[in-house]
């Protein structure tokens, strides 16, 4: 994989071409989070303002929200709860973290740094210092073959000093759900939630999307991921309109 340009974002559905070009270095904040904990909206509401922000310093935002499954046995079962979300953050706590507990709400930022998603202070200083390491340009191009979604990724070499392979993970989020809670901790609120994660694979053949899902609040995004650290060197999103 190599590319010598800066980093630019382009989707081709069909005829159509979007095309971005980001400026700054792309950061990964990934938000594990639940309807079912009621310490969670805030942290929920702090991943929608980054979206909405875009930028943080020198990075380009790029939210995840990760809803989990262990709080839908507590009262309410979240409609958005992904197994792969509860795998990916108990991968987190066992493979950088060193811990086998996990909770909400949990953010990861760029695979190394987690703190409390409500924190929003402490947030954006982590965002600020991850977008001051070395990180990859990285394209993400993405076709229709016969209703599959088939992404294509392009990227530069990996910094010198790291010293793992690599692999791409891809994220289907879906922007502006609103949920109605009914039972346990939030019962009685209405919820809204952004870039929740509604697909992850390392298949760059996507897929079809779900009946339900609005396809022009959807987004694909690829992480470009270390198979052993797990570190984030580098990230790219682009709609799915």
């Amino acid at each position: 994989m190599s590319r010598r340009l800066s980093a630019a974002s382009v989707v081709v559905v069909g005829a159509l071409a979007i095309s971005a070009q980001p400026a700054k270095t792309a950061v990964v904040v990934e938000l594990f989070t639940s309807e079912g904990c009621s310490s969670c909206p805030p942290a929920d509401a702090v991943l929608s303002r980054l979206e909405t922000a875009g930028t943080v310093g020198g990075a380009l935002v790029i939210p995840l929200g990760l809803h989990v499954t262990y709080w839908d046995q507590l009262g309410w079962k979240d409609p958005a709860s992904l197994a792969d979300a509860t795998d990916r953050q108990q991968e987190y706590g066992r493979g950088v973290f060193g811990v086998d507990n996990v909770y909400t709400p949990q953010a990861v930022v760029d695979g190394r740094v987690q703190l409390v998603g409500s924190d929003e202070r402490a947030l954006r200083s982590a965002i600020a210092k991850a977008a001051s390491e070395p990180h990859i340009p990285v394209r993400l191009t993405v076709s229709m073959q016969a209703d599959v979604i088939v992404a294509h990724v392009d990227a530069d070499p990996l910094p010198s000093q790291a010293h793992e392979s690599v692999q791409n993970v891809f994220f289907i989020t879906e922007d502006g759900l609103t949920s109605i809670v009914k039972r346990g901790e939030n019962g009685g609120r209405t919820l809204h939630n952004d870039a929740v994660v509604r697909r992850i694979t390392t298949n760059e053949k996507i897929g079809r999307l779900t009946p339900g899902w609005r396809r022009d609040h959807l987004h694909l995004v690829v992480v470009v991921q270390g198979t052993k650290t797990h570190r984030v060197y580098g990230a790219a999103s682009v709609p799915l309109q």
